[in-house]
């Protein structure tokens, strides 16, 4: 889904019905800066607020999804193209997942190879540091980038306010994790769980 498309169509249907951001936050319960980030493009309104903001805006979630008005003509059509968006968009977080794990596998491995060949083989010293500073590199580098793959999969899910949002790098990097979960702090309503991961945004 374009988040951009999305949230200028937020912002002019908004305008339509004559409300200030303040006003439509106040109609969903809601901040106004929550209102703003999705009419930036820097978020998606969550689940639970979606129908409401749609009865709010007088539109139906298949024009929220598509990020603009729909003839009837085009209803059926642009309902296809977002099931099949948002099947796509699953499909490919699904494989930064799985290319992440690869990534991390293959250089963790080169790297401990690399360092215990440097230790078990008579060498020049100068040849062995080389080979430990190479396996180091080859192992910190792996997990950057699987880190960067695995973050751009899809987003975290807050247990409380069920807002749908992606970490900082920082925060990802701390946050204590299972498989499908990750502890971090909500950017909409600053409580922190261990949020579900979700490959949609």
């Amino acid at each position: 889904m374009d988040q951009i498309k999305i949230g200028n169509f937020i912002s002019t249907m908004r305008k339509e019905q004559g409300l200030t951001q303040r006003q439509l936050a106040d109609k969903l319960l809601i901040s106004d800066k929550t209102v703003s980030k999705w009419e930036c493009g820097k978020g998606m309104p969550e689940v639970s607020l979606m129908l409401p903001l749609c009865d709010a805006l007088g539109i139906n979630l298949n024009e929220l999804f598509s990020g603009e008005k729909l003839t009837d003509a085009d209803y059926k059509k642009k309902a296809e193209e977002n099931i099949m968006n948002l099947v796509k968009e699953k499909s490919e977080s699904k494989k930064k997942i799985i290319l992440s794990v690869i990534v991390m596998v293959i250089t963790f491995m080169a790297g401990v190879v690399l360092i215990m060949t440097s230790g078990l083989l008579e060498m020049p010293l100068w040849f062995r540091i080389h080979l430990i500073v190479t396996g180091a590199i080859a192992i910190i580098g792996g997990i950057l980038v699987a880190t960067m793959l695995d973050m751009d999969a899809g987003t975290f899910e807050c247990k409380y306010c069920e807002t749908r949002f992606k970490p900082t790098t920082g925060e990802y990097l701390k946050g204590v994790h299972t498989i499908t979960k990750r502890k971090l702090k909500c950017p909409h309503c600053g409580k922190t769980s261990y949020c579900k991961r979700r490959l949609t945004h």
